[in-house]
């Protein structure tokens, strides 16, 4: 789903602002990843990206995120595994038909990686069970481009 097309001061090509979405278990996790020009510093090696998180429970029971694991590679292939408690410090009750959104961001030190989890979800008749997020792309004005 394209969201937003601009193109940067660095190039003449136009990077769009996609959306991922993945649905596990009548679960819906939806992640828009931005690179944020601001916050980076490419001389230095230090790329940020912000990125926009919706879950959305489409079943008939409230769900509750109690944890949640990130895989994150950069451009080397070197991979971070980060874990944790809830998602941006809460553990947000998701009742049917409802969402929760929240943002968060991921620096790097090459100017692309990827992202790819998983939320740990309990439901409100005790049963736990994983949901993933989508694999997202996190690209920069600074990643070459081949073209084929």
């Amino acid at each position: 789903m394209l969201a937003l097309l601009r193109e940067t001061p660095y190039t003449r090509i136009r990077i769009a602002f996609l959306m991922y979405k993945k649905t596990t278990q009548q679960i819906t996790v939806s992640v828009q990843p931005m690179y944020l020009d601001d916050q980076s510093e490419p001389e230095a090696a230090h790329y940020v990206w912000a990125y926009h998180v919706r879950i959305e429970n489409h079943g008939d029971k409230a769900i509750r995120v109690c944890h949640r694991h990130w895989r994150i590679t950069d451009a080397w292939g070197r991979e971070q595994n980060v874990r944790g408690v809830g998602v941006v410090g809460e553990q947000p009750m998701i009742p049917p038909g409802g969402c929760f959104e929240y943002a968060s961001g991921a620096p790097l030190q090459t100017p692309s990686g990827i992202m790819v989890g998983s939320y740990g979800i309990i439901d409100a008749e005790g049963q736990m069970y994983e949901i993933d997020i989508p694999a997202f792309s996190l690209d920069s004005p600074f990643q070459p481009v081949q073209v084929h």
